[in-house]
């Protein structure tokens, strides 16, 4: 099981989510460094904590504001694999974060506009470089009118080829709240050839155990790891 820590970019800053109350995030800081610099943070991930890959959220362009591409440029030039969720709703917006080294384009399901353009989506790029993210809000699918269920789109995604899913529910985020283990394996025999991460919630190894047991292919990881709960050999075992 794959472990991706995540950088929550605000305001040139990364700072922790909690919640989903995104108005008041304030700076990391944790015993990985401070959010300050989210540079220095993303060589902490990758140094201390050997991981290679990173996910993440630009909060300012899911806000409708302007994609932080310089930032994801540095990011992308330290040799991370970067998975950036940058409120993608059109092909053009996924081929700005192409551009700027996004090895994985998130598709969240908050921000989609409507089931055809991830079809759409799913035309202009390899499927592989696409991952969706089932967006919920305390259970409640966040989604495109018309869409009521997270197996509905679940399988709109497997039909358009994708091949990776990320199951994010807001609440459980920074909230020691457990991550979605419910959801994950309500829907993962309904779907056996794809990849499911739990987004958020992960508090310590007895969860990420729970998570690889139930057939996960991996976790993203914020809190735990700013809170010295999960180290650099929970990460790597």
């Amino acid at each position: 099981m794959q472990i991706i820590p995540v950088l929550d970019l605000k305001d040139g800053q990364a700072v922790h989510a909690v919640r989903g109350e995104r108005e008041r995030y304030a700076p990391v800081q944790g015993v990985l460094g401070s959010g300050d610099n989210p540079l220095t943070l993303a060589l902490a991930y990758r140094d201390r904590l050997g991981c290679h890959t990173c996910y993440v959220a630009d909060l300012d362009a899911i806000a409708g504001r302007p994609t932080n591409t310089g930032m994801l440029r540095d990011l992308a030039g330290l040799g991370l694999t970067l998975w950036v969720d940058a409120g993608v709703a059109s092909v053009e917006q996924a081929q700005v974060l192409a551009a700027t080294g996004a090895a994985r384009i998130i598709v969240g399901s908050e921000t989609l506009p409507s089931p055809d353009q991830l079809a759409a989506l799913a035309q202009a790029f390899p499927p592989e470089r696409l991952v969706l993210s089932v967006d919920l809000q305390d259970g409640v699918l966040r989604a495109p009118t018309g869409i009521d269920t997270p197996r509905q789109l679940v399988a709109l995604a497997a039909q358009a080829g994708l091949s990776q899913v990320i199951l994010l529910d807001l609440i459980r985020v920074g909230a020691n709240a457990g991550p979605p283990l419910e959801l994950l394996t309500s829907l993962r025999p309904h779907f056996p050839g794809l990849a499911f991460y739990a987004g958020g919630g992960v508090r310590h190894r007895a969860d990420l155990d729970a998570l690889a047991q139930a057939g996960a292919a991996g976790a993203l990881v914020a809190t735990a790891f700013h809170r010295g709960v999960l180290t650099a050999a929970d990460a790597q075992a």
